[in-house]
């Protein structure tokens, strides 16, 4: 741990002001940038924008308590810190200095000291100093362009990428250096032609059979023409072409020369070395609200999100090592204020997150870096899930004859999602993704079991503590591609009956599907519970063998499993959309190649939409029926009007 120790006089770090200075070894002069920073109006744009962008997020100090508590530090001495970095500077003033260095220089240096018993931060300009000696992995020292020298620790420095090099970055503004030089002698050029009253240079044609002219008429056209020229064309009157004279421009005019259009590839090509959507900078040319919306998002995640990274982790690197109690803390920009959606959006999220059976209040506030309550631990679990006797969400699922009731959506007029397969391919995405994960989940296992010594550990205990995380997978996989195939479904009805999807919603069926997603993940992870236990109670020297074998039979029991949760969820989509569509009937289709006796008894049946069907199912898949009606279905339903 190293200071500048100073009793508040910033003046004794030597960082004079010499323009001279060159921080060689880097590979250009870094005042060369500045000039191009000062006369580029593209870079200084592009580079605002994101120092400015960066800086007003804020950044909060936090410790980590647990893998679900977090506690919000504001008097800690790195939240003091960074509050006000030297006396009178801000913070926002401090992280848009730094973030400015590091665009414009890709290097960022500050210099570590000690006032009034405090750690401080004296950002200092890259011209004015550099990494010295050593060698291509560590500088031995910093000098600075007043002659003084700072040892490594005394000096924060941020930086990008180089080539040849882990002790400096490399500026972008290298790259887009013939690009900026082009645009600068295109600006001259524009100077030069609006000095000349905005008219490019020009010759005047006289024709051949013209009168020749004396030489004191030659003189005064001479004259008439220099005094109109000289003043660009406002002082010097009209000229007059005698003769049949003519005049030709020479050269571009400004349509021909396409100023605009170069200007506007100038920043398109700065926005991109940076890695910035060109709408956010003001070129709108392809702009849309909704793309608007989405680059907001995109701006905070992928432009953004790296600079954010790298400074937290740079400010956990290099600066928390020197203040004490900094065990489990770290730093965050507030990034969650500008990814919040708009209330409704944020109380649906909040509602799904925290009133469903896959995560507790706690873990959705150590998210949001908010500290645990009392009793946060605990699953809030739907009433219609575990009491009153009920034994699934299904028990008491919305009828489908109220769904279309309680819209409020009758105006609507929905579309079919871009990129939405058949209920086929939708499917077929999910027994994939499901049996993916199910070997996933199973070769963990294996792995964990595995690795006790002393012959067959407790298998049922090490499939206990993973049995949250894996049901939250699963419930969100299976919601994930649920909502897809009722989509599917709903589109077969749609498609042929209410081709606008007039008075119809896919968002009306996501408490549905939620609650439908969360039994099949439960009755998934009960399959591979069952398997294990097996193998538990069979025990003996083969048990690696038997387990093993455990976990194929429950990828196979994943085909099944996807089989069963599609069909049902694509009869329920359809069922939804044929409730909105004003259909009145419904009939059973059976489908597979072997259907069980049952279902191909009632092929062609025929009821109300409100009906069920003589086996006792609304749909086919309908899980308030008996599971031999359910597993592995293949039947399908149509539908008609009246009569």
């Amino acid at each position: 741990m190293a200071f500048v120790v100073s009793s508040g006089r910033l003046s004794v770090t030597g960082a004079g002001v010499l323009p001279s200075f060159s921080p060689v070894p880097l590979p250009a002069a870094p005042w060369e940038y500045e000039a191009i920073w000062r006369s580029q109006p593209q870079v200084r744009t592009v580079i605002g924008f994101i120092a400015r962008n960066v800086a007003q997020l804020g950044i909060h100090v936090f410790r980590r308590i647990s893998d679900t508590d977090r506690e919000r530090l504001t008097d800690h001495p790195l939240a003091v810190l960074l509050g006000e970095p030297l006396p009178g500077m801000t913070q926002y003033r401090f992280v848009e200095r730094m973030v400015s260095d590091l665009a414009l220089y890709d290097n960022a240096y500050g210099i570590k000291l000690r006032l009034d018993g405090r750690l401080r931060i004296l950002p200092v300009p890259p011209t004015l100093i550099r990494p010295y000696g050593g060698n291509w992995i560590a500088p031995d020292h910093y000098e600075t362009a007043g002659g003084r020298d700072f040892g490594v620790d005394e000096v924060v420095h941020l930086h990008g990428y180089a080539p040849e090099t882990l002790t400096y970055g490399s500026s972008p503004i290298e790259s887009l250096r013939e690009l900026l030089l082009e645009s600068t002698e295109a600006s001259k050029q524009r100077a030069a032609m609006w000095r000349g009253g905005a008219r490019m240079t020009g010759v005047i044609k006289r024709p051949m059979d013209a009168p020749e002219w004396n030489t004191k008429e030659k003189q005064r056209f001479r004259e008439m023409w220099r005094t109109f020229a000289s003043g660009g064309g406002a002082e010097g009157g009209t000229p007059i072409l005698e003769d049949g004279m003519e005049y030709v421009p020479v050269g571009f005019n400004p349509e021909q020369a396409q100023y605009i259009e170069a200007r506007k590839l100038t920043r398109e090509e700065v926005s991109a070395a940076y890695y910035i959507p060109p709408p956010l900078i003001g070129i709108l040319d392809h702009a849309t609200y909704s793309n608007i919306r989405e680059q907001h998002s995109h701006l905070y995640q992928d432009t953004l999100g790296p600079w954010l990274v790298m400074l937290e982790q740079e400010i956990g690197a290099q600066i928390l090592p020197d203040l004490p109690g900094s065990s489990g803390v770290y730093a965050e920009f507030n990034i969650a204020a500008k990814l919040r959606g708009s209330f409704e959006e944020q109380a649906i999220a909040a509602s799904t997150a925290t009133g469903g059976p896959w995560m507790t209040r706690n873990e959705i506030r150590a998210r949001n870096n908010l500290p645990r309550v009392e009793g946060g631990d605990e699953l809030i679990v739907p009433m219609n899930v575990t009491e009153g006797g009920l034994a699934s969400p299904r028990d008491t699922a919305p009828e489908p004859e109220a769904l279309p009731k309680g819209r409020g959506l009758a105006l609507v007029k929905a579309a079919r999602p871009a990129g939405l397969g058949t209920a086929v391919t939708e499917r077929e995405a999910l027994e994939s993704s499901l049996v993916r994960w199910t070997e996933r989940a199973a070769d963990r296992l294996l792995v964990v079991a595995g690795s006790k010594a002393g012959g067959m550990p407790d298998l049922l205990e090490l499939w206990a503590a993973g049995h949250d995380d894996r049901l939250a997978q699963l419930q969100a996989l299976l919601a994930d591609h649920g909502y897809r195939i009722a989509q599917a479904g709903a589109w077969e009805v749609l498609s042929v009956w209410n081709p606008e999807a007039e008075g119809w919603s896919a968002e009306v069926m996501l408490a549905w599907i939620l609650a439908a997603a969360g039994t099949h993940a439960e009755q998934h992870e009960e399959a591979g519970r069952k398997a294990v236990a097996a193998v538990q109670e069979e025990g003996g020297d083969a048990w690696q063998a038997d387990l093993a074998a455990a976990a194929s039979s429950w990828g196979s029991a994943a085909v099944v499993r996807a089989v069963t949760a599609s069909t049902e969820l694509r009869s329920f989509g359809g069922h939804d959309a044929a409730g909105a569509s004003g259909l009145t009937k419904k009939v059973w289709v059976t489908g597979g190649r072997n259907p069980r006796p049952s279902h191909k008894g009632q092929n062609g049946e025929r009821v109300s939409l409100d009906d069920v069907f003589s086996n006792g199912l609304r749909w086919p898949g309908d899980g308030r029926g008996e599971t031999k009606e359910l597993v592995n279905c293949n039947c399908t339903l149509d539908y008609a009007k009246e009569g």
